[in-house]
């Protein structure tokens, strides 16, 4: 019997979390700081604008993607597109934030290095906490990111960073290979045509171990990842995917409450389980997990999905 509630509730859980989470709007925030010497200003600009691109064609609309970069990415431009996003979003929807370029940790206080005052991390946290959406993605890509991942968790969000400390401050390649994966096919490990925060993380981290030992270097960053659950946030599409992503109508108001309602319901139950009973736990997220995917079958029906 409990073999057989790991296998459904596993099975339901795969299908229809990325089934879920592709229907939200996507409200995408991409902020390039400074580079301090050409070669880096050139370098995350150049991310900057892939990230949005990507951006672009995941969210389906371009009101819904803000990027700054060099000069423009001031403190008071991101704390304005931050508050553009918390006017825009709802609860339902998803929040994909990533930040490029060099961090520092002055004492305790983790620092984004922009033109202008920097913004600390419990700036950047106060303005993704007034953001309704209660999925969120934060890339700290930055150096010295390590320094900002705790103050950052809470449900519902998942925290990558390209460096597992505030000490480790030399500028990250981790960045670079995070972008290049929302454009290799290779980044695609199950072939869907979308590349997951999970599939870009572990294809950014090898890369990064692989540019160390090919330089014969000590490496001076390590990525962190706070939660597995960054399978269930889609950075990036391509070809059918994109195509599909792009034509989504929205869910009927009641059945995208409903649904809403019940993925709330899984999270808290995971963030139960330590304290349930075994046969409790997952007798009630299969439970849950059968409604959602009755709520979802009656969703692609309303929204013409196959």
């Amino acid at each position: 019997m409990r073999y057989q509630h790991l296998l459904r509730a596993g099975a339901l859980i795969a299908a229809l979390q990325p089934a879920a989470l592709a229907r939200a709007e996507v409200h995408f925030v991409v902020v390039g700081g400074l580079g301090g010497e050409p070669a880096y200003e050139q370098r995350f600009a150049a991310e900057t604008r892939e990230l949005e691109a990507a951006g672009r064609t995941l969210s389906g609309d371009p009101s819904r993607v803000r990027a700054l970069s060099g000069g423009a990415a001031t403190r008071e431009a991101v704390q304005e597109a931050f508050g553009a996003v918390a006017r825009a979003a709802s609860s339902e929807d998803v929040l994909v934030s990533i930040f490029v370029g060099h961090g520092n940790v002055d004492g305790a206080v983790y620092k984004l290095n922009l033109p202008g005052p920097d913004p600390t991390c419990d700036e950047l946290r106060q303005w993704l906490d007034r953001v309704p959406a209660r999925r969120q993605l934060v890339v700290l890509a930055t150096s010295a990111s390590g320094g900002c991942v705790a103050p950052l968790q809470r449900t519902g969000r998942v925290v990558l960073s390209a460096t597992r400390s505030g000490t480790e401050r030399n500028v990250p390649v981790f960045s670079r290979y995070f972008v290049e994966a929302l454009r290799d096919p290779t980044a695609d490990r199950d072939h869907d045509e979308s590349v997951t925060a999970l599939e870009a993380f572990r294809y950014a981290e090898q890369k990064v171990q692989r540019f160390y030992a090919d330089a014969k270097r000590l490496a001076t960053e390590h990525a962190t990842l706070s939660s597995d659950a960054a399978r269930e946030f889609v950075v990036a599409r391509r070809g059918a995917a994109a195509r599909v992503a792009s034509n989504v109508k929205p869910a009927p108001p009641a059945l995208a409450a409903r649904r809403a309602a019940l993925e709330t319901e899984v999270h808290a139950l995971r963030e139960r389980k330590a304290g349930m009973e075994t046969e409790a736990y997952w007798t009630e997220l299969e439970r849950t997990l059968v409604e959602l995917a009755r709520v979802q079958d009656s969703i692609d029906v309303a929204t013409g999905q196959p």
